[in-house]
């Protein structure tokens, strides 16, 4: 079993004396910032409960640990999108309340696992809930979410909560480090709320350089070069969700920039923003670049361009200083 994220194991030890204990809750929540791996987590609970043991450390040998070790347990179902960026349907919850009611292959326990919970539409949670409201005897739900605002709330409250907050940058950049045997720029780490996972995924794929070329078209569009705005536009539609997140993060770095705020960890160009831009522009922009993102994210068939082109014009119908 592959060895625990060193944020996940304080969580973990908690929620494995309760298995050592036997006194888990019938449905448990984890709830973290995205690119924290809880995925993980889930799995070896999972493997722990499907050991015919009965311990906290599955035995590795048991038919129980044999099937989770070829994925084929019949009494462990995860519940996923059946594409990503889709709803999970009612349907779908639909099927896992009837798994919920059968009885198990093995004579043990049936675990199914949700992620993400926040994926789950009005009537798959509404579907979800009642089941929950009246737990199968031997039956446990695990949800996964990096959205709990965007969970009902009664959902919520019928779950044993496991809340994971962002690691301490330090802890993220000796992970990276000794994962990818390279120094790490601190604001990589910065522009992805410190998600080891996600900081990751950025420097193996060469998003490096599609930082670098974003934040440098930025910087001339919101000086008044139109060229430059138009390949910024294009730049950030390319992913709206991540590139936009970046310059917010530019945003609010010269934002504290104005107030003396400066760290080590900032984005390049946060100061160069600051010397450009006022700070009422800054905080106006930041929040309507909010409010884009969050359109951009619910309404898949926006034309993100465009979106994205008007926003930057705004950077000039102010004065920049």
């Amino acid at each position: 079993m592959p060895q625990l994220y060193p944020w996940l194991a304080e969580a973990w030890q908690s929620w494995k004396q309760q298995l050592d204990e036997q006194r888990f809750a019938s449905a448990t929540l984890i709830s973290a910032p995205a690119g924290l791996g809880t995925s993980q987590m889930a799995d070896q609970f999972a493997r722990a409960l499907m050991c015919q043991t009965h311990r906290s450390e599955p035995c590795g040998f048991c038919h129980g640990c044999d099937l989770m070790q070829s994925g084929s347990h019949p009494d462990y179902h995860v519940i996923r999108p059946d594409k990503e960026g889709r709803n999970i349907s009612v349907d779908q919850i639909r099927q896992c309340n009837r798994l919920a009611q059968e009885s198990s292959q093995l004579s043990g326990y049936r675990l199914i696992v949700i992620e993400p919970a926040e994926a789950m539409n009005e009537s798959a949670a509404n579907a979800l809930l009642k089941t929950l409201e009246e737990p199968a005897e031997k039956c446990v739900f695990v949800l996964l979410t990096s959205r709990i605002n965007h969970l009902l709330p009664t959902i919520v409250s019928r779950c044993q909560q496991i809340t994971i907050a962002e690691p301490a940058a330090a802890l993220v950049a000796e992970w990276l480090a000794d994962e990818l045997q390279q120094a790490v720029p601190p604001f990589a780490a910065h522009i992805h709320g410190n998600a080891p996972l996600l900081t990751q995924e950025f420097i193996t794929s060469d998003g490096m350089k599609q930082y670098q070329a974003l934040e440098a078209v930025f910087l001339q569009a919101i000086q008044g070069d139109i060229l430059a705005l138009l390949e910024c536009a294009k730049l950030a539609a390319n992913e709206p969700q991540s590139r936009l997140n970046w310059l917010w993060y530019v945003l609010t770095d010269a934002q504290k920039v104005h107030f003396g705020l400066a760290q080590n960890y900032m984005t390049p160009g946060g100061p160069a923003v600051a010397k450009a831009c006022g700070y009422a522009l800054l905080q106006q922009q930041t929040e309507a670049l909010a409010k884009l993102s969050e359109q951009l994210r619910v309404f898949s068939g926006l034309n993100s361009e465009l979106m994205i082109t008007d926003w930057l014009l705004k950077f000039n119908e102010e004065a920049c200083l």
